[in-house]
C-alpha cells in the first residue's frame, strides 16, 4: 500500500510559519512607516531663495523621489497584505498547499517566500 500523501503541514509547522510571518509583517510595517515618513517629508530646509539656479533640477529630483517612494509604499502594502493572507491560510490550515497542484509547497521555499501560494512546479507551468 502506497504511503498517504501529506495534504497539509502539522500544527507545529504552521505555528513556526506563523511566528516567521508575524516577524516579517512587523518588519514590513516598520519599513512602510519609514517610506511614508520619507514621502511626507519634503526635506525643505528653508533655502528656497538662496540658490535659484538649480531650483528646477531640485524640483524634478524631488518629484522623482516622491514617485519612487510612492511606488515602494504601494509594493510594501501589497507585501503586508499577502503576508496577512498567509496568516489567514494558517488559521484555516490550508497554508503551504499549492493552489494549482494541491501538493505541499517545499518548506525551504516557504521560509524564503512565506506568502507563496504556488509550488515551484506550478510556477514553472505558468511559463
Amino acid at each position: 500500500m502506497a504511503p498517504e500523501l501529506k495534504n497539509r503541514y502539522s500544527d507545529k509547522d504552521l505555528e513556526e510559519f506563523r511566528v516567521l510571518i508575524q516577524d516579517k509583517i512587523d518588519k514590513a510595517e516598520h519599513d512602510l512607516e519609514l517610506i511614508k515618513s520619507a514621502y511626507m517629508n519634503d526635506h525643505n530646509n528653508g533655502t528656497d531663495d538662496t540658490s535659484p539656479t538649480f531650483k528646477a533640477f531640485e524640483e524634478g529630483s524631488a518629484t522623482m523621489s516622491k514617485e519612487a517612494n510612492s511606488a515602494l509604499a504601494i509594493r510594501q502594502e501589497k507585501f503586508i497584505r499577502d503576508l496577512k493572507n498567509a496568516l489567514i491560510r494558517i488559521e484555516n490550515k490550508t497554508y503551504g498547499v499549492c493552489r494549482v497542484t494541491q501538493k505541499l509547497i517545499n518548506k525551504e521555499r516557504l521560509k524564503l517566500v512565506p506568502h507563496a501560494t504556488l509550488s515551484i512546479e506550478a510556477k514553472n507551468m505558468q511559463k
